[in-house]
């Protein structure tokens, strides 16, 4: 079978198509076709192995997120059947409960091969069925993005009717959040450094849209925007940038959803606003088996969308982490087997 995957050594320039024995599924394991796979911001550090010692040995298959139909079924296998449409879960070790060590241990495309191949071989926990409503491409962008923002805004943010939620960007994250914020009826404020974004994610159903580089202070304005007492939840991508304007816009006893370090990873900001506003900062790293199921019937009953910026064929890679490293892009960026 063909792979695209990181070998000989790890730098981008090793990141080639190369070939391994198709795998044969086992007891309680499944065996999926796979049809299309997506991008995320981590894939941009794989290959020179940005997360350091605990990353699978070389050669390793590249991305986490993806979409496939199971074509065999080893003995035991009770929850699947051939001719599934299923989502590989990001996470192959968090099937359920509360995060722990053992369960963020396990992720595709980083400790164990991603989805950049023609078949996966994995347990039947280790997949679930997608949205019968989304193409392949579209069902491809949630196990990473999607359940990340399900999981900031709902399991863990428990995020209600007439809720402000501010969310940074209009990358893949940013706009499942979007979308599961208005699906739970609240009130979404968007920020971009880009007015043709913007007017984008107002046709998606953002309420206010801030231009930051018109307006540095938006965490003011965003504050008042809400009300004067500020936001209840900030879904924060950027990090080090953004966090200070964050805290500006959060309401005394709101959330920040920390969730992405794109402007930086050192935080320098003065606890006290933390500690005497009772801000609550949650770190998300996208979420469990779980999580996927809940958040897919809600995809489902509500015919959700995934907004999809582009799609590449399997043997362009490359120009799509390209594409992904321009920031050019609005929502997911995806591969078509």
């Amino acid at each position: 079978m063909r792979v695209f995957q990181v070998e000989d050594a790890w730098s981008m320039d090793n990141l080639r198509i190369g070939t391994r024995p198709d795998p044969h599924p086992g007891a309680r394991q499944v065996r999926i076709r796979m049809k299309a796979s997506a991008l995320n911001f981590r894939d941009l550090l794989v290959p020179a192995r940005g997360y350091g010692s605990r990353m699978k040995q070389l050669p390793l298959i590249m991305l986490g997120d993806g979409l496939g139909v199971v074509d065999s079924l080893g003995e035991g296998v009770t929850r699947l059947k051939p001719g599934d449409r299923v989502c590989p879960l990001f996470f192959q070790s968090w099937v359920s409960g509360a995060p722990n060590q053992q369960r963020l241990s396990l992720s595709l495309g980083c400790e164990l091969d991603g989805t950049m191949t023609e078949f996966m071989v994995l347990p039947e926990e280790g997949v679930a069925l997608a949205p019968a409503h989304l193409e392949d491409v579209e069902a491809a962008s949630l196990p990473a993005a999607a359940v990340t923002a399900w999981r900031a805004l709902v399991t863990e943010g428990r995020s209600m009717p007439g809720d402000k939620v501010l969310v940074q960007g209009t990358g893949g994250v940013s706009l499942f959040a979007l979308q599961f914020a208005k699906m739970l009826g609240a009130h979404v404020i968007i920020i971009s450094s880009s007015d043709e974004k913007l007017a984008r994610a107002r046709a998606m159903g953002a309420d206010e849209t801030i231009n930051y580089n018109t307006v540095p202070e938006w965490g003011k304005y965003a504050r008042e925007i809400a009300g004067g007492e500020g936001v209840d939840h900030v879904v924060e991508v950027g990090g080090q940038g953004t966090m200070a304007q964050s805290l500006r816009a959060v309401r005394p006893g709101g959330t920040i959803s920390v969730i992405g370090v794109l402007s930086g990873a050192t935080l320098n900001v003065p606890l006290g606003q933390i500690v005497t506003r009772h801000v609550r900062l949650q770190g998300i790293t996208v979420g469990s088996g779980d999580d996927f199921a809940q958040m897919a019937g809600a995809i489902g009953r509500h015919k959700v969308h995934p907004a999809i910026s582009r799609v590449f064929a399997f043997e362009e890679l490359h120009p799509a982490l390209d594409f992904l490293a321009s920031g050019k892009h609005f929502g997911k960026i995806c591969i078509k087997h």
